[in-house]
């Protein structure tokens, strides 16, 4: 079982048969001969992941244990109240959802160019031969194209992607660029939360766990989305290019599959591992993953929705005051609420 690779070796791409081409934009990935469509630089960095996943397992351990339905309490605002906005004329607030999640995305291609610290240094175990051992050597960087694409060359990722979404299903429209939040994270604290590790390994672990809830929430937006780019009663007069946009959304999840599988992976073999503490003694991976899990997962899912929440409401009754129906529109938005 091979469990060493170089990052020429997974930054390796499938032979295209076609490129992937939307709304103008020439985009990551591309079509095999049967109109399949496959991610970018999956040829062998996915034998990798499924490699590294039978090791753990082989040695006791397992990919973290969490999936989306983390997230799948109250959302502001719900489904049913977005159709609502769209069905009133009132896309802005989806249009702007879209954009946001492209420059969002976009900003993840700082994973190609950021400098982590080696986790080898705070670990007592060889992590050489594991998905851990290459984070430096190649996998940060492809997570990161994956998100911002390759500007150089023209060829758009993630970001670029959720544009094609955007045009395809809205045209052109006079909508003003949103402001986009500076951080979907949880805010860093000053003070350590586990002060018997290096500060710099801390941060490194709890980004990853950052990363991981990052990529569930996107999870949750591509059902979402593709819920109401399929809805045969909106985008009435560009059913067709809705349509296509909701197969990019599907295009873009299976590059997601590949970050999720990774990020669990990553967390799931820190747990299985011991690291060095500051006095000489030793702590349990396990202690320093659920400690850093449990403080993303209850902002995530406690504090931050209530946080975003307020804003919308007060954002999305402005716009609903310049409709012509006003107080119609708000009881109907009301009533259709997630409680």
């Amino acid at each position: 079982m091979k469990l060493d690779y170089s990052r020429e070796e997974l930054f390796r791409s499938h032979e295209y048969s076609a490129p992937q081409i939307e709304a103008g934009h020439r985009l990551h990935g591309g079509f095999l001969a049967d109109g399949r469509y496959v991610p970018p630089r999956a040829l062998l960095r996915e034998a990798a992941i499924e490699a590294w996943t039978e090791q753990l397992r082989a040695r006791g351990g397992d990919l973290l244990r969490a999936d989306s339905s983390l997230l799948a309490g109250v959302r502001y605002p719900s489904a049913g109240q977005q159709k609502l906005l769209l069905l009133e004329g009132l896309g802005q607030t989806f249009w702007n959802a879209l954009t946001i999640t492209g420059e969002i995305e976009a900003r993840g291609r700082l994973l190609a160019e950021m400098e982590f610290p080696e986790l080898q240094d705070a670990l007592v175990e060889d992590v050489s031969h594991m998905g851990l051992g290459h984070l430096n050597r190649g996998l940060l960087e492809a997570h990161g194209i994956d998100e911002g694409g390759e500007p150089q060359k023209g060829i758009g990722g993630h970001d670029v992607m959720w544009f094609a979404v955007r045009d395809l299903a809205f045209g052109e429209t006079d909508y003003p660029h949103p402001e986009v939040p500076e951080s979907i994270a949880r805010p860093e604290r000053d003070a350590p939360r586990i002060p018997e590790i290096s500060r710099a390994h801390e941060r490194l672990v709890d980004f990853l766990c950052n990363l991981l809830l990052i990529e569930f929430r996107a999870e949750r937006i591509f059902s979402l989305t593709e819920e109401l780019l399929r809805d045969p009663e909106l985008f009435p007069a560009r059913r067709a290019e809705a349509v296509q946009a909701a197969e990019i959304v599907n295009r873009i999840r299976a590059d997601e599959e590949i970050h999720v599988r990774s990020l669990r992976l990553y967390l799931g073999e820190l747990r299985s591992l011991t690291f060095r503490a500051r006095d000489g003694d030793t702590l349990p991976g396990a202690e320093v993953v659920d400690q850093l899990w449990e403080g993303v997962v209850q902002w995530a899912t406690l504090e931050q929705p209530k946080l975003q929440a307020e804003q919308q409401r007060r954002l999305l009754s402005e716009r609903i005051r310049a409709h012509p129906e006003a107080e119609r529109v708000q009881r109907e938005f009301d009533a259709l609420e997630d409680q």
